[in-house]
């Protein structure tokens, strides 16, 4: 069976990004822990997706994508003061600590604390990998058609996925 749209895909990946000239090791998803994704629902990077389509059981894949394809440049002005009196009576985070933050819809993302000035905290909103190329290689472990409970629900159950 062959990747494609609704289908749940368990593969195995590590991650490199390209610093200072040299690839450094980033993560991995593991036989023992895999990632495991409804494919073709957005929940993935689109190219990401995209050079995966068509694989199958025991593919090996190897593939780069440009900062653009991945997270985006970094984003210079994408650093936000936050007002030291929001932190209340807790210690103020240390530099380099990340801090859950919530948008205006309820959105859930960090933010990398880069400094503290006189009156803020400096948060850089960057996802930590924008700005980077990103190199994967891995294995395709496993390939089944999502249950409609799956396609409905817009994730993967069972084993690998959400409980309920």
């Amino acid at each position: 069976m062959k990747i494609d749209n609704n289908h749940v895909v368990t593969l195995t990946y590590d991650l490199y990004v390209t610093e200072a000239g040299e690839k450094k090791h980033v993560e991995s998803a593991t036989v023992e822990q895999p990632l495991v994704f409804l494919y073709g629902v957005g929940m993935m990077l689109p190219k990401f997706e995209e050079y995966l389509t068509g694989l199958a059981v025991g593919d090996n894949y190897s593939f780069s994508l440009s900062a653009e394809d991945g997270y985006g440049e970094y984003d210079e002005k994408a650093v936000a003061p936050l007002p030291k009196d929001m932190f209340g009576d807790q210690p103020l985070p240390e530099i380099g600590s990340l801090l859950p933050l919530q948008d205006n819809n309820g959105g859930q993302f960090q933010g990398r604390v880069v400094s503290i000035v006189e009156d803020a905290v400096l948060v850089d909103l960057n996802h930590p990998m924008a700005g980077h190329e990103l190199h994967f290689n891995g294995t395709i472990q496993e390939v089944r058609p999502a249950t409609q409970e799956e396609l409905e629900h817009g994730h993967v159950h069972g084993e690998g996925g959400h409980q309920h």
